[in-house]
């Protein structure tokens, strides 16, 4: 017969944590007060309730059950609330379900929502036996595969949240409507309620702009030394001003608000210009942070160190320069023992001491070389009676340099002696060979001047003046051994003017030497480098053995460019000379160097040079003739040659009405401008026809 339970007036209801919460849920009235029923879920609260004995709640149950059992209806007991579950109360209620004929006990948790679901289906299969058993699980393996489940739903679900929500001004009711047909969404609403999984989107909100504004941190503090370094560049005007008082600074400079922004409201990541990403401006109350004054403090830091390294500089340019040890031509490592100091090695690096002694030393050499050729000027008796080529004997320059010697001026250039050689050779040509072209001073020659004022003055912007740039290029290589490709390299610069260009037939080439002693297949020693292309070489010999040696270099190097697609060393212009010292200019010896010379330039296919007659020059015996022969040659045989143009003279001038001549010393202060611009700045101001002049 069926069970019904009678209750006047009774509502369905369910209790959460105490009475009291009816109205919080549905309210339905039992028919009739009426009520079947098929199980009973017999419930025994296993926490420790206050003012509760569970003794006492146990012989409640005891005789609840007395009455319930003589209904033969299936009778479950439900352990609750095991969350806070005290171990005797459970055992004790184990020991009372044992005792009851083996009655199903079912340990569960609403809260924490574990076996509910399983006590139910218990009732039910007692009920249904149709239905399989349920297998009932303990409360703490129960709560450890639910914890499983629900770690592995999260997972998905904030794995679902990540991908959909990419930003943190997203809202919920959007996004929620986005997530719900997602298995990964149903699941974990399932298992933990909508609740929880808003929370879980909040917490990625969260997180997501908590990383835009750390982001955005990072780019203004990034910025910050620029603007300080853009804002206050000075360590005068800030060194010992308080925080406060710099900020006010900052404030009152004209490009402040090109690199801050004062926000009404702060902190700047709680307003709107946190995602204000075309701003970059820095957030003035960003300055108030941490990591701000560690980077104002950092710019202190560097300003001051700056300062200290430049006050390095100063001290090592004043050590240099009062130093008795540091003179032209000294190198490095032989100066450094006594100019350094360990101050210096704690603020800078060697390179940079390095550097400014080169600059010293530029600075020592161009005046000390300025200084030799005033000296050459003064004692310009030596340099009379001298051959027609303008080259002293060498007993010629060793009285030179005997009477030079003694000067100080002399003595400057002593590590620099192959250059102080090619000043006095300079200086011999420049006295027998007086042009602009040849002279000392260069750019400030008077003659040179002289040009440069006229043509500003009256050769229009619109007409092409003869620029420099069309000057062409020889580039010469000088094979020799034992010293006799260094010896002409000098006494071809010697005959060069001051910016290395030769004068050949009236008119001026860039000439660029390459002397070569050593073995041709090393890179040192190659005819052609990345940027030298030769346009001839000249081989010199005195020897069988220094004749040997340019042969061999001659093969050396056609071998090593065979089969290459540009093979300038096989078709390279040649010149075979014989060079021999004073004294040397008869014999068979020399006969027989010629005769060997002959035959080895038909073998090459090139050029061969007698040696000069005896007396003609100091060192090596090849004239000046010889050298404009050779480079001449060069210029026939160099393809596409293109020749500097000739300017034609200025037409349509009036007559001569005023002449003047000049008789300035290159160099002086006293320049050309000075005598010349009063004249030449007045409007009716002409020059004469063919006219031309200037003393160097």
């Amino acid at each position: 017969a069926a069970t019904k339970l009678a209750s006047a007036e009774k509502l369905m209801y369910f209790c959460t944590d105490q009475l009291g919460l009816e109205q919080d849920f549905e309210q339905k009235q039992m028919p009739d007060g009426k009520l079947p029923v098929d199980g009973f879920l017999l419930c025994v609260d296993v926490s420790r309730g206050m003012n509760r004995n569970f003794d006492e709640q146990l012989k409640f149950v005891s005789n609840l059950y007395n009455q319930l059992a003589k209904t033969k209806k299936a009778i479950v007991v439900v352990l609750t609330k095991c969350d806070e579950g005290v171990e005797r109360y459970i055992r004790d209620a184990h020991a009372f379900a044992l005792s009851k004929k083996n009655l199903q006990v079912v340990e569960t948790s609403a809260r924490s929502n574990v076996n509910v679901d399983l006590a139910f289906s218990t009732v039910v299969q007692l009920v249904d036996k149709s239905r399989g058993k349920a297998k009932i699980i303990p409360y703490f393996e129960a709560l450890k595969q639910q914890s499983q489940q629900i770690a592995a739903a999260k997972d998905k679900y904030e794995w679902l949240v990540g991908r959909i929500v990419k930003s943190h001004n997203e809202l919920w009711a959007n996004v929620s409507r986005k997530m719900q047909p997602a298995p990964e969404y149903q699941d974990y609403v399932y298992l933990e309620g909508t609740q929880k999984a808003k929370k879980l989107f909040l917490q990625h909100v969260h997180r997501l702009k908590q990383e835009h504004i750390e982001r955005r941190r990072r780019t203004y503090l990034a910025v910050l030394p620029q603007a300080f370094d853009a804002l206050i560049p000075d360590l005068d005007e800030i060194d010992h001003l308080s925080k406060g008082k710099v900020e006010k600074l900052l404030e009152a400079k004209p490009d402040f608000l090109k690199w801050f922004v004062v926000l009404e409201e702060t902190p700047w990541d709680a307003t709107s210009h946190v995602d204000d990403v075309e701003n970059e401006r820095i957030p003035f109350d960003l300055m108030e942070t941490a990591p701000a004054e560690q980077l104002y403090e950092a710019h202190l830091e560097k300003l001051r160190n700056e300062r200290k390294r430049e006050e390095m500089r100063r001290a090592f340019r004043e050590n240099l320069e009062t130093s008795p040890f540091v003179t032209p031509g000294k190198p490095w490592e032989e100066a450094r023992s006594f100019i350094m100091n360990e101050d210096f090695y704690v603020w800078l690096e060697e390179s940079v001491y390095v550097d400014i002694y080169g600059k010293h030393q530029k600075q020592l050499i161009d005046k000390a070389k300025e200084d030799f050729q005033e000296l050459l000027l003064e004692y310009s008796e030596l340099f009379y009676e001298l051959e027609l080529d303008a080259k002293p004997s060498k007993e010629k320059m060793g009285v030179i340099q005997e009477v030079l010697g003694e000067e100080q001026r002399f003595k400057a250039l002593q590590k620099l002696q192959a250059e102080r050689d090619a000043l006095i050779l300079k200086h011999i040509h420049f006295v027998y060979h007086p042009t602009k072209e040849t002279c000392p001073s260069c750019a400030v020659c008077v003659d040179a001047r002289t040009e440069q004022l006229l043509g500003s003055r009256f050769i229009r912007p619109s007409r092409n003046p003869l620029p420099d740039s069309n000057v062409d290029r020889i580039n010469l290589v000088i094979l020799g051994k034992d010293g006799l490709a260094r010896e002409l390299a000098n006494e071809i610069r010697a005959l060069c003017t001051n910016d290395d260009k030769y004068v050949i037939e009236g008119k001026m080439y860039e000439l660029a030497l390459r002397p070569i002693e050593g073995n041709v297949r090393l890179p040192v020693n190659a005819f052609q480098t990345p940027t030298f292309q030769p346009h001839g070489c000249l081989c010199l010999y005195n020897s069988k053995e220094s004749l040997s040696y340019v042969v061999e270099s001659i093969e050396k190097s056609r071998e090593s460019t065979v089969g290459r697609r540009e093979n300038h060393a096989a078709h390279l212009p040649l010149t075979l000379v014989l060079v021999n010292k004073r004294g040397d200019a008869g014999g068979e010896t020399l006969h027989s160097l010629i005769q060997q010379g002959q035959q080895i330039a038909s073998k090459l296919q090139c050029g061969f040079l007698d040696p000069a007659s005896a007396g003609i020059g100091y060192g090596r015996n090849i004239n000046e003739k010889q050298i404009g022969q050779v480079l001449k040659g060069l210029l026939d045989s160099k393809r596409n040659l293109n020749l500097v143009s000739s300017t034609s003279g200025l037409k349509d001038l009036l007559d001569v009405d005023l002449r003047v001549v000049m008789c300035l010393m290159c160099g002086d202060p006293f320049d050309a401008d000075d005598v010349l611009l009063p004249i030449l700045q007045s409007p009716s101001c002409r020059p004469a026809g063919g006219g031309s002049g200037g003393g160097a």
